[in-house]
């Protein structure tokens, strides 16, 4: 697995997981629990707002997700490559 691939995955987790602390905020009765996961939740956010930053700066050092990003599939990416190493 690719260091992008760990950090989307990540990212996607840490969105998933606030959702989920988000709805056991509103699902719960106790104000001592609903301001808990009230403030996991918004934790998860600032951790998921980081992931993204990272994310987004690897895809923009790395020219093979530049590529991937410019709707290049990876088979057509090794061809383009191997054309310009001969």
């Amino acid at each position: 697995m690719t260091t992008i691939n760990k950090l989307e995955q990540a990212l996607a987790s840490a969105k998933g997981l606030s959702a989920d602390l988000k709805t056991f905020s509103m699902d719960t009765n106790d104000q001592q629990a609903k301001q808990m996961f009230s403030q996991l939740s918004t934790q998860m956010d600032n951790i998921a707002q980081m992931l993204q930053s990272r994310t987004d700066y690897v895809k923009s050092e790395e020219p093979q997700y530049a590529q991937e990003a410019m709707g290049i599939p990876q088979n057509q990416q090794n061809k383009l490559k191997n054309n310009q190493i001969k």
